[in-house]
């Protein structure tokens, strides 16, 4: 039996009218799940505010109550953290700030990207920001949402991608220097991991998640269908199935990639941005073919 034969849907964790489960980020350590995402609380009188949250599960059916790790603040609204890397005895989240201090819909200008640092998976100090653009001021970054790092081997550097003017891409020999690389078309949301010589990138145009290709972390080229999954099908994904993130799992010597995203329905994302979407999953052996529930 494998942990994927007690999967009997794959709307895994479910939004509803007042709450939203969006982005998602997971790790396992130690036969533990973590889920890390953007949380959306729309409280009683009708305010609106985002959080990062933390879920636990030992077999991606049963999951625990979200606990916040980021404060109650619409100028900040702490969110989509991308992935958890390890680095100098650490674990190194990134996210985004997603200010809708004004009231607005999506985030503003001040929007940047920023890290977190644990020991435990559990307990994260203060957010820091990310100065991808080296030398350059916060206040002068422009707005910038979902990064995600991935290390090189090759030439020793961190790469973080990040949604701004497309994809851009900055490198650091130690996530504290940066140095901005430039920019290509991609969507929100990337996603990336090594594959024997190649690195494969997912990320999310307006619906679905595409797929590039590249051999060096800076030349990328489509590859692949537009993935959807069974979004035809699910109503709690008919408005937008999006934020794919696949995480390399090993079970009983072979390797099955699980894809965790998020959908909203059944009214379309510009609708239901704050309410009604959920963590969904699927899975390959290949990154080709596909499977579901």
């Amino acid at each position: 039996m494998t942990i994927l034969d007690g999967i009997k849907s794959s709307r895994l964790i479910p939004g509803d009218g007042t709450h939203a489960f969006r982005d998602p980020a997971v790790i396992c350590r130690d036969g533990v799940f973590r889920l890390y995402c953007t949380y959306v609380e729309t409280e009683a009188d009708g305010g609106i505010y985002m959080y990062t949250v933390l879920m636990r599960s030992t077999d991606l059916v049963h999951w625990s109550a979200p606990r916040k790790l980021t404060p109650r603040d619409r100028a900040l609204n702490f969110s989509s953290p991308g992935n958890i890397v390890e680095w100098r005895g650490e674990y190194v989240m990134c996210l985004q700030t997603y200010c809708r201090e004004n009231g607005e819909k999506y985030g503003n200008e001040r929007s940047r990207i920023w890290t977190m640092r644990s020991r435990d998976l559990e307990n994260w100090d203060e957010p820091r920001p990310l100065m991808v653009k080296g030398d350059v001021p916060l206040s002068g970054m422009g707005r910038m949402i979902d990064p995600y790092l991935i290390y090189d081997g090759a030439s020793g550097l961190w790469n973080c991608f990040y949604k701004q003017n497309g994809v851009s891409r900055s490198t650091s020999p130690d996530l504290e220097r940066w140095e901005y690389r430039g920019a290509f078309p991609g969507g929100e949301n990337v996603s990336v991991i090594r594959r024997g010589g190649e690195y494969l990138m997912f990320h999310s145009p307006e619906n679905g998640i595409g797929v590039k290709r590249s051999f060096d972390l800076e030349h990328w080229e489509d590859a692949g269908a537009l993935l959807t999954f069974g979004q035809r099908d699910w109503l709690w994904a008919r408005g937008r199935l999006t934020a794919g993130f696949v995480l390399p799992y090993e079970e009983d010597g072979e390797t099955v990639y699980l894809m965790f995203f998020h959908g909203t329905g059944p009214e379309d994302e510009r609708v239901d941005f704050d309410r009604n979407a959920s963590i969904g999953l699927a899975w390959s052996r290949d990154l080709v073919r596909w499977e579901w529930r």
